[in-house]
């Protein structure tokens, strides 16, 4: 049986947060012809919160992990609250995943995989998996562990 993105969402038991409001002069999102971009979105909490700390640091590599799968939550619910459903999206195009850690910190795609498989359990392998990057910054806004951004296709 082949469940479309949203029923695939609903079955793994997970919950979205709020959907995040522009702290910044920006639009959360932007649509042009078939592809939704979205601006870089931090792991928002279902009660608002934002996820602080730095890998390296005051974060382990799994906390940040973690951390960059609730930016994809957080991301998930932008396309909901602004188009209703995941199954709008017909597939993941690229992912920019910026991590907030330390110099002597180097796996930053191993943290980005938090956003990343969480796309790939929505969408499936095919469809939930683009092109990407995963950077290593020295400070994110508010202290952040994670931003991610992402190109999506539409239907």
């Amino acid at each position: 049986m082949n469940l479309l993105p949203q029923e695939k969402f609903e079955t793994l038991g997970l919950s979205l947060p709020p959907a995040p409001q522009p702290l910044g002069i920006y639009k959360p999102y932007l649509v042009d012809g078939k592809y939704l971009y979205l601006s870089g979105h931090g792991p928002v909490r279902d009660d608002k919160s934002l996820i602080i700390g730095r890998i390296g640091d005051n974060m382990d590599i799994e906390e940040g992990k973690l951390a960059a799968r609730q930016v994809g939550l957080t991301m998930l619910s932008t396309i909901v609250t602004n188009f209703g459903s995941l199954n709008k999206v017909k597939r993941v195009i690229k992912v920019l995943g910026m991590v907030n850690c330390n110099g002597d910190f180097l796996r930053h795609p191993y943290v980005i995989n938090g956003c990343s498989e969480l796309f790939a359990e929505v969408w499936g392998q095919e469809n939930g998996i683009g092109v990407r990057s995963a950077v290593g910054m020295g400070s994110l806004p508010d202290n952040i562990p994670v931003e991610v951004e992402a190109v999506f296709e539409l239907f």
